[in-house]
C-alpha cells in the first residue's frame, strides 16, 4: 500500500526493502548475510502486487527448504525405556517438556516449527545443564537428538545475552569431524536461529575457501567447523576466538581416532581462547575411552557426566543379523536383500575401500537400482549431491565406505548392510548406528566370512549385548578363536 515490502532472506525476515508501488525501492541486508537481493522497480500497481507475490513465494520456497518434510522422523514412544544416568555436584533436575525450562520466545516458536514433541532422554537432561552454564561430559548412543540438546540452550544463551554485531569472533564454537557432520549441525542452527538476529557460518575442507571466509567476513554468531579448515583460517587471521563463550565438541570419539587431537588442541588452549572456567565447554562422545576422559580432564571444569543408554553399546531398537558370505557370493547376496526390502526403502551398504564403493555401485546401477554412492576421493560437491539425492529417496540405496558412518544423520534409513565387515568393533557399532535412530526401527545385516575372524569375539559380544539372534557358527568361531589366543598364550 505505497509502505514497505518485507523482502526474506536465507530464512529471515526482518530485511526490509524500502519503496512503495510508485517508487524505485531497494533492499537491505540488516545482519549482512547472504541472499537474494530484491528491488521494486514498481511504477504500475499491477507490478508492485506482482512484486509481492514473488517477494511471498522466495520466502515460501525458503521456509519449505529450512523445516522440509514437517516430519522429525522421531518416535518418541520408543524413547520411555531409556536409562540415563547424571553424575556430578549440583545437577539440576531435568526436565519433561521444553516448556520446563525457559529458552525465549525464538527458540519455542522455532522448536514449533521444526515439530518436535517433546525432548528426548539427552535433551531432557543436557538442556537443564547447559542452561545453568555448567561444562558437560554426555556419552549417548548415536541418533539420540543431542544436536538439539546443545544448539537449543546456548542459541537461548545467545539471544538472551544479546548477539550484538555479528563479527568475525563468533560467541559460540561446534567441532565436528566431518563435513557432512558439520553441515548437519549448521542445517540445524539454521533452523533454530530462524527469524533472529543470530548468523550461523561453517567452514570444512574440500571447499572452496574463498567463499568460506567471504561468508565469515559478513559476520557469524555462532560458527560450525571441522578442525583442519578452522586452523587453517586461523592462521589466515580470518577468524578470531576471543569472545568464545560457548565452546561444544561434537563426537569428540571420532575426532581422535581421525588424529584431530593436534588440532583440537591448539585451537582450544590457544591464548586467545577463554580459559575453562570463563568459557562454557560441552563435549558429546559415542564412547567414553581414556584418550577422551583426558580431554575432557583437560577442557571441562567442573563438569556434570551425562550417559545416555549404555556407552558404546549398540541400540536394541535396530535388529542384527550376521549371515555368513563369501566374497564370490556378496553381489548376488546383496541383490537377494534389496529386492526382499524393497527398491523405495533407503538403505546403506558399506564397503571397505573406494575402488570397491565405485565398481558396486556401477554394479547395482547395471542392474537396474537407483544408487549413488561417496567416498574419501568424490568432490564435495559431489557428496553433497549424493547425500542429497538419498535422503530425498531419488537414489534410496547409497554405497558408502567408512567416512559416511562419521555423524550421518538420516532419521529413516531402514537398512545397513556390511558388505564388507571393518576391522574393530567400533567401526561396526557407529555404521549400524545409522539406522534405528531417534527411536525408530532399523535393520543392519553384515556379510561375514574368514576374513573377518579378528572381530569375532567383540562382535558376538554386541549381539549378546543387543540381545539379538546369535548364530551357532558364529559361538562356535569365537569359541575357537578363544580357545587358540589362550593356548597361544601359554605357550609363550
Amino acid at each position: 500500500d505505497g509502505g514497505r515490502t518485507n523482502g526474506f532472506v536465507n530464512g529471515y525476515h526482518d530485511n526490509r526493502a524500502n519503496g512503495g508501488f510508485g517508487g524505485r525501492g531497494s533492499s537491505r541486508n540488516d545482519r549482512g548475510g547472504r541472499g537474494v537481493y530484491l528491488v521494486n522497480r514498481g511504477g504500475d500497481p499491477a507490478d508492485g502486487t506482482a512484486f509481492c507475490v514473488w517477494t511471498l513465494l522466495i520466502f515460501i520456497k525458503s521456509f519449505r527448504e529450512l523445516f522440509s518434510g514437517g516430519n522429525t522422523g522421531i518416535n518418541f514412544e520408543k524413547y520411555d525405556d531409556i536409562p540415563v544416568e547424571a553424575t556430578g555436584s549440583n545437577c539440576p533436575p531435568h526436565i519433561e517438556s521444553f516448556h520446563d525450562v525457559d529458552m525465549g520466545e525464538i527458540v519455542m516458536g522455532n522448536i514449533a516449527l521444526t515439530r518436535y514433541d517433546r525432548p528426548t532422554p539427552v535433551q531432557k537432561y543436557a538442556i537443564p545443564i547447559i542452561k545453568t552454564k555448567r561444562d558437560l561430559m554426555a556419552c549417548a548412543q548415536t541418533g539420540s537428538g543431542k544436536t538439539a540438546a546443545f544448539l537449543l540452550p546456548v542459541l537461548s544463551q545467545i539471544y538472551s545475552d544479546g548477539p550484538g554485531d555479528a563479527l568475525q569472533y563468533p560467541l559460540s564454537l561446534v567441532l565436528a569431524p566431518t563435513r557432512e557432520l558439520a553441515l548437519q549441525i549448521y542445517d540445524e542452527a539454521r533452523k533454530f536461529a530462524y527469524r533472529s538476529r543470530v548468523r550461523p557460518c561453517v567452514v570444512y575442507g574440500g571447499a572452496d575457501i574463498g567463499q568460506q571466509i567471504r561468508e565469515l567476513e559478513r559476520g557469524c554468531h555462532l560458527l560450525v567447523a571441522t578442525p583442519g579448515r578452522l586452523v587453517d583460517m586461523m592462521e589466515r587471521g580470518k577468524i578470531g576466538l576471543d569472545y568464545c563463550n560457548y565452546l561444544v565438541l561434537d563426537e569428540a570419539d571420532r575426532m581422535l581416532d581421525m588424529g584431530f587431537e593436534p588440532q583440537i588442541r591448539r585451537i582450544v588452549e590457544q591464548d586467545t581462547m577463554p580459559p575453562k572456567g570463563i568459557r562454557q565447554t560441552m563435549m558429546f562422545s559415542a564412547t567414553f575411552p581414556k584418550e577422551i576422559q583426558i580431554l575432557a580432564r583437560d577442557f571441562l571444569e567442573d563438569y556434570i557426566f551425562l550417559a545416555v543408554g549404555r556407552v558404546g553399546s549398540t541400540s536394541e531398537n535396530i535388529t542384527q543379523k550376521v549371515v555368513w558370505v563369501e566374497d564370490n557370493d556378496k553381489r548376488s547376496f546383496l541383490l537377494d536383500l534389496l529386492n526382499a526390502t524393497g527398491k523405495d526403502s533407503l538403505t546403506l551398504v558399506f564397503v571397505e575401500t573406494k575402488k570397491g564403493a565405485d565398481a558396486l555401485e556401477d554394479f547395482l546401477y547395471r542392474e537396474g537400482y537407483a544408487c549413488t554412492s561417496i567416498h574419501g576421493d568424490r568432490s564435495q560437491r559431489d557428496r553433497e549431491e549424493a547425500l542429497s539425492q538419498f535422503r530425498s529417496g531419488h537414489c534410496p540405496i547409497l554405497v558408502a565406505t567408512a567416512v559416511a558412518a562419521r555423524g550421518l544423520d538420516i532419521s529413516n534409513v531402514k537398512h545397513v548392510i556390511n558388505f564388507d565387515l571393518p576391522s574393530d568393533i567400533e567401526e561396526y557399532v557407529h555404521r549400524i548406528g545409522r539406522t534405528g535412530r531417534v527411536g525408530n526401527l532399523g535393520l543392519a545385516t553384515s556379510f561375514f566370512n574368514d576374513k573377518n575372524s579378528n572381530i569375532t569375539k567383540d562382535l558376538l559380544d554386541i549381539l549378546v549385548e543387543a540381545k539379538q539372534e546369535v548364530p551357532s557358527w558364529l559361538e562356535s568361531l569365537a569359541y575357537e578363536h578363544q580357545h587358540k589366543s589362550s593356548t597361544r598364550g601359554r605357550k609363550r
